[in-house]
């Protein structure tokens, strides 16, 4: 998954696209008359068609009147002498009473638009006599007391949810004094970069730390929403770092705004601003997290009206006009994108009572479970407008990778009522282990991508977190086949492990060759950049939780010892452009990511298992922990998958 000169984004992610930025020059007109005459000569246009408009158009009376077919109504019978005839003991009114009161309708709408008319002159010219400076002060006023309506309209209470039973949202500290030693350490790291964040890209979606100054990227759009902000919120909870929660906090009560002209990725900001706001929500109980998530997911809803609800990648927050990426195949929406809506979304229906979210996402499963698969594959592409498969291309890697993720999370996150996840999530694991799952000439499995026919036997970082998945899905696996997937789980591991320790820096490349005498190295340049991604760590963290083998945090140790020596520079942490170098160039980036997922991952790893347990919380594919849904209490039980 590459695209000259991008980068791949975090988690489960799609590489964004470098569209740049036009600049349209704006000209002031130097006009000859005035703009006080001008503005006469359009008023007074505007009446003279007005008044003729009304006095030479057909009148409508001599008209048949195409109405609710009342235009003769019986009424009781009291005089004949004016025009009725008598039938039966009721009047008919007739035609020429009709002519009466259409002229008198007709001499009382003359008066009235003349008097409107008069009214609108007299206003203009009064208007005509302030200042150009004095105008605008209206014009601005009146536009701050439109945008405090929809302010109000947009804040109006949510209906009160009783919260799950939130159970380890505090502590998890370890009684050894190294390992605590090695939390603490990664907890500094964590405030090492949001404070640099907080002093030189406060209110930016990211951080150049080298440069000293805010990012972005295409996927925010041309806005800055502070998306750092939201995607670290939940980690600096869970890290007892409740001064910066605070601060991260009030700026979004105060300053995250979504009515902005700006087109963002659906399935970024869903994973990172939803997830993130719901998460903090979860954990700390403040009303404004939530309020915040369900006005970004009104704002996203305009994405899923597509002939088959599949919706665009791409969706303008204010417009509501939605599209795809350009290079995404003969305009297909992505299945790791709209297949990456469903913990989100069905959260936001249980908290606000509007099955619309939920319905939005069952749709999309209902309509993919129609549809015929190559070899039981899920291709990465998908046609919203026809409903037909794109480029026939699998991979548990970027583009598709989530989708899966989110099947078996679906069933945990319903306490696994939702046997119909569970299902989906079964069959295409067999499918992916059947063709798409082998070993290495040394022996490393791997999981490679299905192209037109043929296995590339290439993994990608993005990849790395199957490792984790097919650990948290072993319970409840198909044929008593838990310690099958588990120990699959541990391959992955070794595997993701070995790309990290076969480079200079002892940090993952961003996609690995099994090819010849190549294991688990990247071949081409544009390959060998880590940009702190979480994957890996994710995996680690997992497979410790399920097995408490110590290997796991020795390598996570590892990992972070790396990261903190190669990537940490005195403005946060910058991603590298070659592993394999001694001395590798910055790609002066923070992603905002690398708050959320990576160093939660370490901080988890270094924790005891009673903080978050798996039992009682989902994480994300940004590792925004959700809790698990008793849905059999909810309005969403009417899906049979959940009775």
């Amino acid at each position: 998954m590459t695209t000259p000169a991008l980068l791949p984004l975090s988690g489960r992610r799609l590489p964004p696209l470098n569209l740049g930025a036009s600049a349209f020059p704006h000209h002031r007109a130097t006009l000859r008359l005035s703009e006080k005459f001008i503005l006469l000569l359009i008023l007074s246009a505007f009446i003279t068609l007005c008044f003729g408009a009304f006095f030479f158009l057909p009148d409508s009376s001599k008209h048949k009147r195409f109405d609710l077919g009342l235009e003769d109504v019986l009424i009781p019978h009291v005089d004949t002498s004016k025009g009725g005839k008598n039938l039966g003991g009721f009047l008919i009114h007739g035609q020429g009473h009709d002519e009466h009161r259409h002229r008198e309708e007709e001499e009382r709408l003359r008066n009235k638009i003349r008097a409107d008319h008069e009214k609108a002159l007299e206003e203009a010219k009064e208007k005509l006599k302030k200042s150009r400076d004095e105008i605008q002060a209206e014009i601005q006023t009146e536009k701050n007391k439109v945008m405090q309506e929809l302010k109000k309209k947009d804040s109006k209470p949510l209906p009160p949810i009783p919260l799950p039973n939130l159970i380890g949202i505090n502590s998890g500290e370890p009684a050894d004094p190294d390992i605590r030693e090695k939390r603490n350490k990664v907890k500094e790291m964590m405030k090492h970069a949001w404070d640099n964040y907080r002093q030189y890209g406060w209110g930016h979606n990211e951080l150049k730390p080298i440069a000293r100054k805010g990012h972005s990227t295409n996927i925010f759009g041309n806005s800055q929403m502070g998306a750092t902000i939201v995607d670290a919120l939940d980690t600096l909870y869970i890290m007892g770092l409740h001064d910066e929660f605070r601060e991260g906090q009030e700026w979004i009560d105060k300053n995250l705004d979504f009515s902005v002209n700006s087109e963002v990725s659906v399935f970024e900001v869903n994973i990172r601003f939803i997830g993130g706001l719901l998460a903090a929500y979860y954990l700390s109980g403040q009303e404004v997290f939530k309020i915040k998530a369900v006005q970004l997911a009104g704002k996203l809803l305009p994405a899923f009206n597509t002939p088959t609800g599949i919706p665009w990648a791409m969706v303008n927050l204010k417009s509501g006009v939605g599209r795809n990426w350009g290079w995404a195949s003969a305009g297909s929406s992505i299945l790791a994108e709209f297949g990456t809506l469903h913990m989100e979304f069905v959260h936001l229906s249980y908290l606000t009572g509007d099955p619309v979210y939920y319905n939005k996402v069952m749709h999309i499963r209902k309509l993919l479970q129609k549809m015929d698969r190559p070899n039981g594959l899920y291709p990465n592409y998908l046609n919203p407008r026809t409903g037909r498969w794109g480029q026939h291309h699998t991979s548990v890697g970027g583009l598709g990778d989530s989708f899966y993720e989110y099947l078996l999370k679906a069933w945990l996150m319903s306490d696994k009522m939702d046997t119909e996840a569970r299902k989906m999530y079964d069959d295409a694991i067999e499918a992916i282990e059947k063709h798409l799952i082998r070993k290495s000439n040394g022996g490393l499995t791997f999981i490679g991508e299905w192209k037109n026919g043929h296995l590339e036997r290439k993994m990608g970082h993005l990849t790395c977190f199957a490792g984790g998945m097919f650990a948290l899905g072993a319970d409840g696996s198909r044929d008593d086949k838990a310690g099958h997937y588990l120990q699959l789980g541990a391959e992955i591991a070794h595997t993701c492990h070995e790309s990290y320790d076969r480079t200079t820096l002892k940090l993952g490349p961003e996609a690995f060759k099994f090819d010849g005498g190549v294991e688990a190295v990247a071949v081409r340049q544009n390959e060998k950049y880590y940009i702190l991604r979480p994957e890996v760590i994710e995996t680690y963290w997992y497979m410790w939780r399920f097995t408490h083998d110590p290997k796991y945090r020795q390598w996570g140790w590892e990992a972070t010892q790396a990261i903190d020596k190669y990537c940490r520079v005195s403005g946060g942490f910058s991603g590298v452009k070659d592993v394999y170098s001694s001395s590798p160039t910055y790609d002066d980036v923070q992603q905002s990511f690398f708050l959320a997922e990576t160093l939660k991952y370490l901080y988890l790893l270094f924790s005891n298992d009673d903080l978050l347990p798996l039992d009682n919380w989902v994480f994300n594919t940004e590792a925004h922990p959700l809790p698990v849904l008793h849905l059999a209490n909810t309005t969403l039980s009417g899906n049979p998958a959940y009775r």
